[in-house]
């Protein structure tokens, strides 16, 4: 198990998959849906209070009344409700069935005519529907170029003539900076698993292509080893205006002052970008 686990550690290929997904891991996503709804944590969504400076800007931003908005990644929803509060007619998508469920189940308890689907974003087949699709908390990054250039592709042909997408990325700046130390935890239960495990988390930086892999091995009493790997791609304003021009948008803007803080994931570190079809 030992040579198992040792060759984890070496920095894998570009964009290599690891052995398991997290997001449709039942546990995990349970894990995370706690995360997300606690409003004091800057972890899977942010804070309550940077959600709703965040959905002020954009409306701003977006300037309308009485759009049709779409969220992609939305989680748990909590970005669409406040659109929603704002009188816009909102639609949800996210990969995970645990937030969807609880996203709907939250709509439903509340009145709220918000629509939630459970589906993978890269698989949007809409044309022309929306006035406004966001994709929150660096979502883009985590997919590889293939992914982005089809996504950006989709998000083009579901809005309508003059629509607006709105979404934010890790910059280019201090790309060390994102990196966090190799470390080891050890637990009964935890956020991994409801049963003991070893999990050695560990990140590497692909310095040329501006990339950051996020990896975490787990090793459970049956010997089973799984990786878990996040793959974060960090932009220019250059990177961004090419790849936005070339799936056909126009008009590009970048924020980088939208969410204040002086972490890596925020502040100077984050950009937003806003383009029109």
């Amino acid at each position: 198990m030992i040579n198992d686990i040792l060759k984890y550690t070496d920095k894998p290929a570009l964009f290599e998959e690891g052995t398991r997904l997290m997001w449709t891991d039942e546990y995990i996503a349970a894990q995370l849906l706690h995360v997300h709804l606690n409003p004091e944590l800057d972890l899977a969504s942010r804070k309550k209070t940077t959600i709703d400076e965040t959905v002020k800007w954009i409306l701003e931003k977006a300037g309308r009344d009485n759009m049709k908005i779409l969220d992609l990644g939305c989680g748990p929803g909590l970005y669409c409700r406040e659109f929603h509060k704002a009188g816009h007619h909102v639609t949800g998508v996210d990969f995970s069935r645990v937030s969807i469920e609880y996203a709907k189940q939250n709509a439903m308890d509340n009145n709220e005519a918000i629509s939630y689907l459970n589906m993978n974003y890269l698989d949007l087949d809409a044309e022309q529907e929306y006035d406004l699709i966001t994709l929150i908390y660096t979502d883009f990054g985590v997919l590889n170029p293939v992914d982005q250039k089809k996504l950006l592709e989709n998000i083009y042909a579901a809005l309508k003539p003059g629509g607006i997408f709105i979404f934010d990325v890790l910059n280019d700046r201090d790309m060390d900076s994102k990196l966090t130390p190799r470390n080891w935890e050890m637990a009964e239960k935890g956020f991994w698993r409801p049963t003991p495990y070893l999990a050695l988390s560990d990140s590497f930086l692909y310095e040329d292509e501006k990339v950051v892999l996020y990896q975490h091995v787990i090793l459970e009493n049956n010997d089973m080893v799984s990786v878990y790997r996040f793959w974060t791609s960090m932009f220019s304003n250059k990177k961004l205006t090419e790849m936005l021009g070339e799936a056909g948008f126009s008009e590009m803007e970048y924020y980088d002052d939208v969410v204040k803080g002086d972490d890596p994931w925020n502040g100077l570190n984050l950009t937003f970008s806003f383009c029109r079809k």
